[in-house]
């Protein structure tokens, strides 16, 4: 199918989720009522609970098949107050981490949060979303292990090889540490320079690209200590409205 028809299906799909929704930013109702307790899937990924960060939305630990879906491309629409995303998640890259984003997508985890931080440094150029609480403190009451990139080319003025680019279109997870991967995602609106610490899980397209350029054009909003900052909450404020996998 032509990337064309792609988008123009999406556009008809998040017409429709639209319209059975209304565009408000308001606390939805959750598909499943099941909390995340204490456990870990015995599946390949191992998506261990984190009780002493619970999820601030009721939701289960994903589906852990064995063998992890590892093949394929899946379409995911984001819609935004600003404008619609339309993700492709890469099952090759990630495996695990696709298996949970389109957990949470399924689950409306996402549905109605803001995206709390955008970062424009000259070599640093992302959009976080992915916190139901908007604080980026927060997560969806699990971890799960890394799967990190292998083949990022260097950074062109990094002649030890350790900055990797993050090319301008990668959709990829956010973390605070080894194995801590849960719901907090970003995406790349300008090449960037980072270590390889980070799961690469898919991309955004053209329409998504613009919508970036938008809300990173607005800037940040200043505070008393930075009038000028280049990293913190965006001036346009980016609400994910519902995220859906397309076919699924």
């Amino acid at each position: 199918m032509r990337a064309t028809s792609v988008i123009a299906c999406a556009a008809l799909t998040v017409a429709g989720l639209l319209a059975t929704t209304g565009t408000a930013l308001a606390q939805p109702t959750v598909e499943t009522s099941t909390v995340v307790s204490s456990a870990t899937t015995n599946g390949p990924c191992g998506y261990t609970a984190t009780p002493d960060d619970p999820s601030p939305r009721p939701v289960s630990l994903p589906p852990d098949p064995t063998p992890t879906p590892s093949k394929g491309i899946v379409k995911v629409m984001v819609a935004t107050n600003q404008g619609p995303m339309l993700l492709s998640l890469d099952r090759a890259k990630a495996p695990c981490t696709v298996q949970s984003f389109l957990h949470l997508a399924k689950s409306r985890f996402y549905d109605f949060t803001t995206c709390h931080r955008l970062t424009l440094y000259p070599t640093l150029k992302v959009l976080q979303c992915g916190d139901p609480t908007g604080t980026g403190e927060r997560g969806p009451g699990y971890s799960y292990k890394d799967e990190l990139p292998t083949d990022l080319p260097n950074w062109p003025t990094d002649p030890t090889g350790t900055s990797k680019v993050y090319a301008r279109g990668t959709l990829a997870m956010a973390n605070a540490g080894p194995d801590t991967n849960g719901s907090q995602f970003f995406l790349v609106f300008g090449d960037s320079r980072l270590r390889p610490d980070y799961a690469v899980f898919g991309s955004v397209d053209r329409l998504g690209l613009k919508v970036l350029d938008r809300v990173a054009a607005a800037g940040i909003v200043p505070t008393a200590e930075d009038p000028a900052p280049v990293d913190g909450s965006p001036k346009r404020t980016t609400n994910i409205l519902i995220a859906r996998a397309l076919g699924h």
